[in-house]
């Protein structure tokens, strides 16, 4: 994994001004508060992933923002228009995909794909071609005239991605797009919303697979019993909790003199000393895995092997949370 998930976004896109929005955002089902008051934004060509156990208040948000649901409190907004106020600006202007499929089994897909393109008001002449073009999008050409009802989990998730990008939305809100798929299919959805995210479509994901989003996203949302727990991108996440990486570096010769320069290099918290290797700790807010690399070849040492340990979401989910629900 690279050390930055948004090392590939256009430093444009980090300081656009949010196209959504979330201030002190409370849902209430009766006595139960699902979301507690959560405050968040998602600037323009981002991809956010929002990441929590079942139950910790990720759905009802994605509701709140497909106008679905309304809020108990706080102001949302999708691309300048209140989710309150104008509900139906927002809904031009967003592509939603829910955790489910809707059953539609007396249509074909290319029929599926007709009746929302009609429905979101594409004229009549550009509907062909359009359905078309977006069937080989997603790669179900070939099953154009196949029945909704006889496509795998992973085509009809796919057929769902397909049917909101009719409009063109400026924001696809897909809740748990790759839940119960097999591993092919999760990997097919996943290249696809990289394509998505090339297109410089925002987009906001939830999901309970954290490897997945990981490599997905530009920025990491962590929700817990309805609150935010942490929010930013991954490396300043791995910062904000002082999260330390161990790098494996393999010398020609190693010797004592070596070592203590490499103790002393600024950001190493220690350095322990292996069997055929030595195993480097560093704090990545004072020293990056590639500055290592270089402060170790300005010692003019030799190096057979240089190795750091993967950093993953799950060691970051396990440290900040604690197993709740709302």
């Amino acid at each position: 994994m690279n050390a930055d998930p948004a090392d590939d976004t256009p430093p444009s896109t980090l300081d656009s001004p949010p196209i959504v929005t979330v201030r002190n955002l409370r849902v209430k089902y009766g006595k139960l508060e699902a979301v507690k008051g959560i405050n968040f934004d998602i600037p323009r060509g981002e991809v956010f992933g929002f990441i929590g156990p079942n139950g910790a208040g990720k759905t009802s948000t994605i509701k709140v923002l497909a106008t679905l649901l309304r809020p108990t409190q706080g102001v949302v907004s999708v691309a300048g228009f209140d989710v309150q106020r104008d509900p139906m600006e927002v809904r031009k202007r967003i592509g939603y995909v829910p955790d489910f499929f809707g059953v539609y089994e007396d249509l074909t897909a290319n029929q599926y794909m007709q009746f929302f393109a009609a429905a979101y008001g594409v004229p009549f002449a550009e509907r062909e071609q359009l359905v078309k073009d977006l069937l080989q999008l997603t790669d179900l050409s070939g099953k154009i005239d196949a029945q909704v009802d006889s496509l795998s989990r992973g085509m009809k998730q796919r057929l769902s991605l397909a049917r909101v990008l009719v409009h063109d939305p400026d924001v696809l809100l897909l809740d748990e797009p790759a839940s119960g798929l097999d591993p092919r299919a999760r990997i097919e959805i996943r290249e696809f919303l990289k394509e998505l995210k090339s297109m410089g479509k925002t987009i906001l994901i939830s999901s309970h697979i954290l490897h997945e989003l990981a490599h997905l996203c530009t920025r990491i949302g962590i929700i817990e019993a309805g609150e935010l727990v942490v929010e930013g991108s991954l490396q300043d996440i791995y910062r904000a909790i002082d999260i330390r990486r161990s790098v494996h570096i393999q010398f020609v010769e190693t010797n004592d003199d070596l070592l203590k320069r490499v103790r002393a290099i600024p950001g190493v918290a220690g350095v322990q000393v292996e069997k055929d290797r030595i195993s480097v700790e560093i704090r990545e807010d004072e020293l990056a895995v590639e500055d290592l690399l270089d402060a170790v070849h300005a010692l003019g040492a030799r190096i057979r092997m240089f190795q750091p340990d993967a950093m993953d979401m799950e060691t970051v989910f396990m440290k900040l949370t604690e197993g709740k629900t709302a």
